[in-house]
């Protein structure tokens, strides 16, 4: 790569690197030269999560991919009217894409969430999680975070919902007897955020596996040590 071939981007990554491959032999020591190993979590994150919510907010965002694409809510499983339409094979894969659809406008509310949580991240043992799996750090903000991607998403979903024109989608709304728009929102919600997570893991996983591509000399630097 190019920048790769730079000299002084090529000394900065080989000093970095050397530094982690003694740092990461240290137990417990969360920091090498003046960068912090909190830092490079936080970048491999923010990283992370840029490049999937760049690829779900895009048109066809989660019907695309391979790791974001959900299957119907079970809110549309329980029975009834709605059921007799879904024995409809196309029309039950027509839901399923026109919600995948959907739910890219959570994806936009749910992003800043994201960022603004990585920024605020506390992190008590960053060397494991720089040595975890391929979605070790992933997992780890996930679970920090618990629902608050699910609320985000919520109200995009509910504007979008209440305004759609597809004739699927308001006609299998319409036969969930009892439910309005946002008990479908959160339902949506719940799948939408499995699949931000599995995307943003993706991300996280690929970045990892090829350090480089960041162009971040104190990520090459942390993961090719590994």
């Amino acid at each position: 790569m190019e920048l790769i071939a730079n000299g002084t981007f090529a000394r900065r990554a080989f000093l970095v690197g050397t530094a982690a491959a003694g740092i990461l032999a240290l137990p417990g020591c969360q920091a090498l030269g003046g960068f912090s190993m909190t830092e490079a979590i936080k970048r491999l994150l923010t990283l992370s999560s840029r490049n999937a919510f760049a690829k779900l907010t895009a048109p066809g965002g989660f019907w695309d991919s391979e790791v974001a694409r959900f299957d119907l809510p079970v809110l549309f499983t329980g029975g009834g009217a709605v059921q007799t339409l879904l024995s409809s094979g196309p029309f039950r894969q027509g839901l399923q894409k026109q919600l995948n659809l959907v739910a890219e406008k959570g994806a936009e509310r749910a992003a800043p969430v994201v960022y603004d949580a990585v920024k605020k991240l506390s992190v008590t043992d960053a060397v494991g999680l720089i040595k975890g799996g391929p979605t070790a750090a992933t997992s780890f903000l996930r679970a920090e975070m618990g629902p608050a991607l699910i609320n985000a998403m919520i109200p995009g979903l509910s504007d979008a919902l209440s305004v759609t024109g597809d004739p699927i989608v308001r006609q299998a709304m319409a036969a969930l007897a009892g439910v309005d728009v946002g008990q479908v929102a959160q339902a949506v919600a719940l799948r939408a955020d499995n699949s931000v997570w599995y995307q943003i893991g993706a991300e996280e996983s690929a970045i990892r596996a090829n350090p480089s591509s960041t162009n971040d000399p104190l990520l090459i630097g942390v993961l090719k040590v590994l």
